[in-house]
This record gives structure tokens, C-alpha cells and sequence, in this order.
């Protein structure tokens, strides 16, 4: 059975245009998912990406236009200038490695944080707020609080593991020595899983 490493950002944008479009993907060919949040800004900083705020603006431009016109192809609603971000991504992504370790559905979870920053106006670097979405996706956050403090181990791990994969970005997929980056590449993931390539596990 095939793995997929998905390294992702509770803060990524691209990351929630994705929706729930892996965890299909992994239904349909059989695969695994290991649910990896990562500090996209240390990853940033390690391998020459830029935060948006510094990026030229045609880049800053396109990029405006491209989540446009990505959310309104997969008819997610989305805020461009959304009320919370940046905000601190450690909270939800400590929550997530719990959850993942408890053996609950991470994916469910993940993408409700996505939506909560980019569609209902939330600030998922309050803990009121993760522990609410934890609620509201059937999680207990006083059963799952141990867990949690102990997940920023996990998360710092993730973003070495990431940067040792060779990720640069939000989101991207691995498997094995095969990267994908952006929920744009899905379909290629997609199409190299039906393959029956070998994941290297």
C-alpha cells in the first residue's frame, strides 16, 4: 500500500483550494495519508521562498487572481484578505498531530482549520477557537490536551522531515522519492498512484 506524506500549512490557502481532493485520491488508489503540518515560514526562510507581504507586486497581483479563480472552480467559499491571517499556526497543527495519532480523520479536521481561516472569519491561533473546531468535528480537546502539548515536538519535526524530502511549499505530496507540489497536481499524484508505483516505505 502506498504512502503519501502530505505536508501542508493550517495557513495555506492553496492548501485549502485543495479540498478534500487527496483524501479522494487516497480512497480511490488504496494509499495511506500521513498528515505532516509543517512552519511554512521556517521552510520559507531555509529554502528561498518569500512571504507574501515581500513578493513583487505582479506576483502578489497574480497570485490574487489565481485564488479566484481556483475557488470559484471548486466552489469553495473564500476570502481573499481573510480577518486572520497570519495568525499562529502551532495551535491547529498540534491539534491535527493529535488527532492523527489518535487515529481520528486528520483530513476532516485539517480542512476544517483551512476553512475556518479562509472562509468563515476565525482565528485558529486561539485556543478557544482549535478547541471548539475540535468539538465540532467530534473530538474531545480536554481528552486530546496531553497529546496536544506534546505534538510541537511533531510539528518541528514535520518541518525538518519536509525540508529533508525536499518540500518548498504548501501543499505538497510525497511518496516516496516522487514530490508533487500544489493541489494543482493532484491529478498527476493521482495518475502516478494508479501506476502501482513503488512508495519506498
Amino acid at each position: 500500500m502506498a504512502r503519501i506524506d502530505y505536508y501542508f500549512s493550517v495557513l495555506s490557502p492553496f492548501s485549502y483550494l485543495a479540498g478534500l481532493g487527496l483524501e479522494e485520491v487516497a480512497a480511490r488508489r488504496g494509499a495511506t495519508i500521513a498528515y505532516r503540518p509543517m512552519d511554512i515560514m521556517k521552510l520559507f526562510s531555509e529554502t528561498g521562498g518569500i512571504p507574501v507581504p515581500k513578493r513583487h507586486p505582479s506576483r502578489i497581483a497574480y497570485r490574487s487572481q489565481e485564488l479566484r479563480r481556483i475557488s470559484a472552480r471548486r466552489g469553495l467559499a473564500f476570502n481573499l484578505q481573510p480577518a486572520h491571517w497570519p495568525t499562529d499556526p502551532a495551535p491547529a497543527s498540534c491539534a491535527l498531530i493529535a488527532v492523527a495519532g489518535a487515529g481520528g480523520d486528520a483530513g476532516a479536521l485539517a480542512h476544517a482549520y483551512l476553512r475556518a481561516v479562509w472562509a468563515e472569519q476565525r482565528d485558529i491561533g486561539e485556543a478557544a477557537v482549535v478547541a471548539a473546531i475540535l468539538g465540532e468535528n467530534g473530538h474531545d480537546a480536554a481528552a486530546l490536551a496531553p497529546a496536544m502539548a506534546a505534538a510541537e515536538a511533531t510539528y518541528q519535526a514535520n518541518t525538518e522531515a519536509a525540508l529533508a524530502a525536499g518540500v518548498f511549499g504548501a501543499p505538497f505530496y510525497v511518496v516516496g522519492d516522487e514530490v508533487f507540489w500544489g493541489q494543482d497536481r493532484l491529478e498527476y499524484l493521482d495518475e502516478h498512484l494508479a501506476r502501482g508505483v513503488d512508495s519506498g516505505e
